[in-house]
């Protein structure tokens, strides 16, 4: 069970408060960097985790189920902490760009209950191309968004992590409904 790859995905969930931690005080950039180097480091493992996995053979159940919940809990605490800390409001949106963070945590959520729900069917929902994409831009929206933090001056970073996270929210949708219609066709 506590396989290198598994070691991994228990490693982002254990560094998820440090890193909610740094991104506490938006006024502190030198923390801002800390997390963004924290958040690269996290994703690195992500990166790895499966990786080693399928490469040794190591694919374990509490690996299947750890490294989506490492992920969803990672990006649920930074949409919640930068949210909380007014770094997802802009001039004349107000707090427009904290739905984009909004539709994206319901989907998570709506997802796995799916997931869940159709598991005990022995329905399997394989994860589409579409939706790596989401993850892939939501990852990077997040991650620019941080960095935003860290390099105040550089207001064209704060913007790409914006229209990045739009994006992402806009695929959420796209996806959400995409497994929603996989979900019904089992429900009575």
């Amino acid at each position: 069970m506590l396989t290198l790859p598994n070691l991994l995905s228990l490693s982002r969930i254990v560094a998820v408060p440090l890193l909610a931690a740094l991104l506490w005080w938006p006024a502190w950039h030198a923390g801002y960097a800390l997390a963004f180097a924290l958040y690269c480091l996290m994703g690195i493992t992500d990166y790895f985790d499966g990786l080693l996995a399928r490469s040794s053979g190591a694919v374990s159940r509490l690996g299947i189920f750890l490294d989506p919940i490492a992920d969803k809990i990672m990006v649920a605490a930074v949409i919640l902490v930068l949210t909380a800390k007014g770094q997802l409001t802009g001039p004349y949106v107000g707090d427009l760009h904290a739905v984009a963070g909004l539709i994206i945590l319901i989907r998570e959520i709506a997802v796995s209950g799916l997931r869940e729900f159709l598991g005990g069917l022995q329905v399997s929902v394989p994860v589409s191309k579409l939706a790596k994409w989401k993850t892939t831009l939501q990852l990077i929206a997040l991650g620019a968004l941080i960095l935003a933090g860290a390099l105040p001056a550089e207001a064209w970073i704060r913007l790409c992590g914006l229209v990045s996270l739009w994006g992402a929210a806009i695929l959420t949708l796209v996806t959400g409904w995409d497994y929603l219609r996989v979900g019904l066709k089992h429900m009575d």
